[in-house]
């Protein structure tokens, strides 16, 4: 049966060109350009109550945004005319919507139920169970010290190689779930090319404690195989050949260059070509994680990411978080003309994840082609960037605040301390809610000097969550890379590819070999 999504022809589908782009282009001309935050909370003054909207553990407050429900009324209008819904269809039936590399897009397989029905009849979607297992069989083993280093000590120290989505993904976590770690577990990471993460880290472990998870796919990676090729030589000087096999464990498929590199069968995990490397957490990728936190923890970020999957998939679009967060960066980046977005969360164990989003965000929608490889129309990806609270207050936030740019943000901002002083997580609550108050705001008194005035009219989110649970950290991350998604549908983009970073490692090759 042919699928709508996946058969139309984009060509006729410019979102400039639809019913919906044209009337909010008018929309914004002649209601929204000139009015202001302060302006739309004085005439409505239940703003708050019919702007926000819970999904999970998460409740999203979007009031304060230049958007009233005649907006609302035609994003929504706009993701449906872009055909949304069958897209988000298409990607849970296993479509092969990454059009440019023939692929499905499944990294909502990975934390799906059987029940949930995720694309059952995709290859490697029935392994995905398989992996699991295995993964929290050799978990549990080094936990209990049935699987020990080349000498018997226990396994302690965690060394994920990798880079990209491949570390990215496991340090944002182990850094957000750190009240988390089992006793005497200890996590690291090596992806930098220059050697120095790696020359540092030796300096500090003990070999025959330490396990390196080495993460690449096809096993060919340069950073990382380079990274693991030097860590493998420092097993061997300190211990001997054999602890390589001891020592050393791979999420990859290429099972010829493991053999090479001397890891072990039992120490190899698998995973598939439809899992984009930024978006692997999910996947054997996440194991150095597991290793650390604990198999319960880890699927319990899987369990967050499938209810995020549920909210998505089954909630209008007017009701769906992910759309509606997509559809307010697209509302931003083209009709207001912002070319930035910045993540701020206000729990310090959350630093990473403005990074995290950084490469998912800009490396899915920094496209310049549609899926049809016609130019685009209008501005795709923006540029994000981000810090964690108040060290982001004293870095940046001048800007945010009296510079020139308008650059909508999301706050990010737990109820309970993640496992520190509740009172200081309260003043760190207080200077959130403060600054988002201030942004929209400014300041209201005609005497001040000018360069004291605050305009305020700065847009922002507010999610809000009770605790940074494992939980609530896997329906952060899917509420993410759902908004993406629904993003370069609207672009007519295709969201997960990335030609763009391969030209430089081809010439980085060649000068090598010159």
């Amino acid at each position: 049966m042919a699928n709508t999504y996946t058969d139309r022809k984009l060509s006729a589908r410019y979102p400039t060109d639809l019913p919906a782009w044209k009337k909010l282009a008018g929309h914004f001309r002649e209601q929204m350009r000139n009015r202001t935050l302060r302006e739309l909370f004085s005439r409505d003054k239940k703003r708050p109550e019919k702007f926000g909207l819970e999904a999970g553990d998460l409740f999203l407050d979007y009031s304060k945004n230049h958007l009233t429900a005649t907006t609302r009324k035609l994003l929504t209008q706009l993701a449906r005319q872009a055909d949304v819904p069958a897209a988000i269809e298409a990607m849970f039936a296993g479509d092969r919507i990454n059009k440019t590399e023939d692929r499905a897009v499944l990294h909502v397989a990975l934390r799906a139920k059987i029940a949930d029905t995720v694309a059952l009849e995709t290859a490697g979607v029935p392994e995905v169970w398989e992996v699991l297992t295995k993964m929290e069989s050799f978990v549990e083993g080094v936990h209990s010290g049935a699987i020990k280093g080349s000498t018997g000590k226990r396994l302690t120290d965690i060394v994920n190689i990798g880079i990209g989505g491949s570390d990215l993904g496991p340090v944002m976590a182990s850094r957000a779930l750190r009240p988390y770690w089992k006793d005497a577990m200890r996590f690291h990471s090596v992806s930098n090319v220059d050697g120095t993460q790696l020359a540092d880290l030796t300096q500090e472990l003990d070999p025959e404690t330490t396990l390196f998870v080495v993460c690449s796919k096809t096993f060919t990676t340069l950073e990382t195989m380079t990274n693991a090729g030097r860590a493998r030589a420092w097993v061997v000087e300190n211990l001997d050949e054999l602890a390589v096999q001891y020592h050393f464990v791979a999420a990859s498929t290429n099972h010829e260059a493991m053999d090479e590199f001397g890891i072990r069968s039992d120490f190899r995990f698998g995973f598939w070509d439809w899992v984009g490397g930024r978006y692997s957490l999910w996947s054997a990728v996440g194991l150095s994680l597991a290793l650390v936190v604990g198999m319960d923890v880890f699927r319990a970020i899987l369990a967050g990411g499938r209810r995020m999957d549920l909210h998505f998939r089954q909630s209008p679009l007017d009701e769906n978080m992910p759309v509606l967060l997509a559809l307010l960066g697209t509302w931003y980046n083209n009709f207001f003309g912002a070319q930035s977005q910045a993540i701020l969360p206000y729990d310090n164990r959350l630093d990473r994840f403005p990074a995290y989003l950084q490469q998912l965000q800009m490396e899915s929608s920094g496209k310049s082609v549609r899926m049809d490889g016609k130019p685009v129309r209008c501005d795709t990806g923006m540029i994000i960037w981000g810090e964690a609270g108040n060290n982001a207050q004293h870095s940046f936030y001048q800007l945010l605040h009296q510079g020139t740019r308008l650059v909508p943000v999301d706050f990010l901002l737990p109820a309970r301390s993640s496992g520190a002083s509740q009172a200081q997580q309260d003043l760190a609550i207080a200077n959130c809610l403060a600054q988002a108050e201030a942004l929209m705001d400014g300041t209201k008194d005609a005497d001040l000097e000018p360069h004291r005035v605050h305009a305020g009219n700065r847009p922002s989110n507010t999610i809000h969550f009770d605790e940074l649970t494992p939980d609530v950290l896997g329906q952060l991350i899917a509420l993410y890379e759902h908004k993406v998604f629904v993003e370069g549908i609207v672009w007519g983009i295709n969201s997960f590819d990335q030609w763009g970073v391969e030209l430089g490692k081809r010439l980085a090759v060649a000068k090598l070999s010159t």
